[in-house]
């Protein structure tokens, strides 16, 4: 298989799948993306509180999930929690998008597994048409979960897909550092960085046997 557009094809459970520069993971057998942590309606939810954040996140996140999806020729999106980050997310503005992307994507199946953020939102509208199941939901050699623990708890049967901790990378110099969203890919799971617009991320050190993969926006790189 060949990457393409700066993404990067890794073998894992048997598998091969791309780590895409936009934050995704793409598994060609299945035409499925797989999106962690796209949070719709945080900045509503901060603007509900009084802070000042910008407006626009998600046609920014709808707009991503249009030119992956054209992209890859995907027919499935699997999302791997958090896809709501609070009860402000059914804001009609917010709703309003989401409904509409869907019309226009009306063929395309989505999925999304539960995280913590979805249990204090709600479930999306009916109307979006979204699969809702709860971690691990397995499928071929994987486990789709949202928290990353599943896998060394063991209770996933299969190849760990996670996200949750919103991963970074700090690529540091004696003058200066960047940060980069990352994948980090170990021996039972990996961890996808989020995929939405103004979500932030945690700054990670690799465990024994993980492997760090950062994006750059344009391309995806092994560190180390």
């Amino acid at each position: 298989m060949t990457a393409s557009q700066g993404a990067l094809a890794v073998e894992v459970a048997g598998e091969q799948v791309l780590l895409l520069p936009e934050k995704a993971l793409y598994w060609p057998r299945e035409q499925m993306l797989v999106i962690a942590d796209i949070h719709f309606g945080k900045a509503a939810a901060f603007r509900a509180l009084g802070v000042p954040v910008p407006r626009g996140t998600t046609s920014e996140n709808l707009a991503g999930l249009d030119a992956l999806v054209d992209a890859h020729g995907a027919r499935h999106v699997v999302f791997l929690g958090d896809f709501l980050h609070a009860r402000a997310a059914h804001a009609s503005a917010t709703q309003a998008a989401m409904l509409a992307w869907r019309e226009r994507r009306r063929g395309l199946a989505l999925t999304l597994v539960r995280g913590n953020h979805d249990r204090h939102a709600g479930d999306p509208a009916a109307l979006l048409r979204i699969a809702l199941v709860d971690e691990p939901h397995t499928l071929g050699p994987f486990a789709f979960c949202h928290h990353p623990d599943l896998a060394l708890d063991r209770e996933a049967a299969g190849y760990a897909l996670a996200g949750h901790i919103h991963p970074v990378y700090v690529l540091a110099t004696r003058f200066d550092a960047l940060r980069l969203p990352c994948f980090v890919v170990g021996p039972e799971r990996m961890i996808l960085p989020s995929f939405g617009a103004f979500t932030g991320g945690h700054a990670i050190r690799p465990a024994p046997g993980e492997r760090i993969y950062v994006s750059s926006g344009e391309a995806v790189h092994g560190i180390g």
